[in-house]
């Protein structure tokens, strides 16, 4: 089963170690995810990481950069399916020189997970759980999850109130992976969290992709 890791959406203190440390441990996939970084300051970001794992890395804006890095792939924010023409363009870009790089995106509606129009790699769903560190509840009942991942096209990644606790739940409903971020960076060490996340996979005996 995929985990993945969403980083922080601002800088931390140590990022860069913090980062290498988890690939380190066995982190196989990061969604970059930085919002408010210019393509410099992404870039600079990016060149600071060991180049070695820059092939785990999916990045969310500034897309050309896997032009300059080996990088594992894109994910597509509501912004980038707003700009539909420029999205496109970019993206035909891209696939012509590194046609096996990964498509991403995400949905909140499970609607969306049953269409077949667009084909990502995997696409996250959110929210699947109540949040413990914010007022948002899940949005879908177990039930509704059920049905609609038998049924979609797409493999699909949990996202939304995931934590450690939910690793075996999110296996029983048939989620392709989980993906971790304010369980993992609202604790005061970030790399041993993630590292129990690992141990708990091993505990449960699902490998960890």
């Amino acid at each position: 089963m995929k985990l993945i890791l969403i980083s922080s959406s601002s800088g931390i203190e140590k990022e860069v170690e913090i980062l290498t440390s988890m690939f380190e441990k066995g982190l196989q996939t990061l969604h970059l995810r930085k919002p408010k970084y210019s393509t410099p300051k992404l870039k600079k970001l990016l060149q600071s990481i060991p180049s070695q794992y820059h092939n785990r890395i999916v990045i969310h804006s500034h897309h050309n950069l896997v032009l300059k890095f080996d990088l594992k792939g894109v994910h597509l924010t509501k912004s980038h399916k707003r700009r539909r023409l420029k999205t496109w363009f970019t993206l035909m870009m891209i696939k012509r020189r590194k046609p096996d790089i990964l498509i991403t995106t995400s949905y909140t509606k499970l609607g969306n997970i049953l269409e077949a129009e667009k084909q990502y790699s995997y696409v996250f769903l959110s929210p699947i759980f109540d949040s413990s560190t914010s007022k948002y509840q899940a949005g879908f009942t177990e039930h509704s999850l059920l049905g609609t991942l038998k049924k979609t096209p797409y493999k699909v990644i949990a996202r939304g109130g995931v934590d450690i606790d939910h690793i075996a739940k999110v296996q029983e409903l048939g989620f392709y992976g989980l993906a971790i971020h304010s369980a993992i960076w609202n604790i005061d060490d970030p790399v041993t969290e993630f590292e129990s996340y690992i141990n708990k996979f091993k505990e449960l005996g699902i490998p960890a992709e």
